[in-house]
Order: structure tokens, then C-alpha cells, then sequence
């Protein structure tokens, strides 16, 4: 069994903005999985079978922030443990569309792993970040991230959300460092 978990803030106002992307990843796998996510307590989520592997995909319903203890929760109910577990999210170090598989390691600034690592008390979880680019100078990280993808970035996040579904595929069957291999070097246009 695999938890899966896509961060964001809950509500339409957030939805398409930069931080919710990793939700936007969570969906587009629900969709091609046939996975149906429903509100069930403090998360969105489902079930179904990959590759003979169960799987529940989740949305924490919790601000970004504070999104810790959700996660925490579903891992106790599956019975899982923190390596059982992939989370996605959006990363401003990143160019928009670049995906980075890390295992391991720090927050990197960003308050949503933050919550996570601090709720389940480990670090040892696959994390999948998909790059929004950095703010223009002087602008707020908070404010950028809060915004929606402009109009000629929305074609290569959509091309970076399918190579999202397939490296959570390459996770699930090949495993961690496979995916880090064939996934790491590429960005959105598949150009190594």
C-alpha cells in the first residue's frame, strides 16, 4: 500500500494558483488511474490498484501550513509508515514544469513539508516537486505562490502534470531510484 498526497489549500479561490499544484498532479492521477476522490473527514481521497499495488490518493482539506497532521493521521488509519508515503508539491528553486524526485532531506523553506516532516517526525518520504519558478524581484514569495500559472506557462505545467503521473508510476513499480534516474534530468518539453 502507497499514500500519495497532493499539497495545496483547500477551495476554489486556490486551485489554480502556483501552490496548489501538487493537487493539480494528485487529480490529473485520480483521472487516469479512474480513481474517484471524495471528501472523507479532513481529506479528499480514494482507492484503487496500480500495478498490483494498492494505492490512496489524498488532498489534505487544512491551509498548506498546517497540513502536517492530516498526512500524519491517513498514514496511522492505512497503517503505513513514512517510506510508504509520496508527496507533491510545488517548488519556486525549480524552473516552471521541472520535476525534481527527492528522498530525504529538508523542507527547503517550504511550510507544507515542513508540517509534514514536523507531524510524522521523519524525513524519510518521496517527495516529488514540480517547479513554479521564483517570484520577480520584489515581489513577495507568499503573494507569487498564491497566484495563478500566466497564460504561455499553462501548456508546459500541463505537459509537467502528465510527466508527474508518470513518474508516480515509475515509483510504484520500478521504484524511488529508478524514477529519480529516468525523471530528474528532464524538465516539461522532455529535453534532458
Amino acid at each position: 500500500m502507497r499514500l500519495i498526497v497532493g499539497l495545496g489549500n483547500p477551495g476554489r479561490p486556490y486551485a489554480s494558483t502556483r501552490h496548489n499544484v501538487g493537487v493539480m498532479a494528485l487529480e490529473r492521477a485520480a483521472v487516469r488511474w479512474n480513481i474517484l476522490l471524495r471528501e472523507m473527514g479532513s481529506a479528499r481521497r480514494g482507492q484503487g490498484i496500480l500495478d498490483h499495488l494498492n494505492v490512496t490518493l489524498a488532498q489534505p482539506l487544512a491551509w498548506m501550513n498546517q497540513n502536517g497532521p492530516v498526512v500524519e493521521g491517513l498514514v496511522t488509519e492505512l497503517g503505513l509508515t513514512s517510506p510508504d508515503l509520496i508527496v507533491i508539491h510545488d517548488d519556486v528553486d525549480l524552473p516552471v514544469g521541472r520535476l525534481r524526485i527527492k528522498r530525504l532531506g529538508g523542507s527547503g523553506g517550504h511550510n507544507g513539508i515542513r508540517s509534514v516532516q514536523t507531524a510524522l517526525a521523519s524525513q524519510e518520504f518521496c517527495r516529488i516537486k514540480i517547479g513554479v519558478g521564483r517570484p520577480a524581484p520584489g515581489e513577495e514569495t507568499a503573494d507569487y505562490v498564491l497566484s495563478p500559472f500566466r497564460k504561455e506557462e499553462r501548456e508546459v505545467v500541463d505537459r509537467a502534470l502528465d510527466h508527474v503521473v508518470m513518474a508516480l508510476e515509475s515509483c510504484l513499480s520500478e521504484g524511488i531510484e529508478t524514477a529519480m534516474n529516468r525523471f530528474n534530468v528532464r524538465d516539461a518539453e522532455g529535453a534532458e
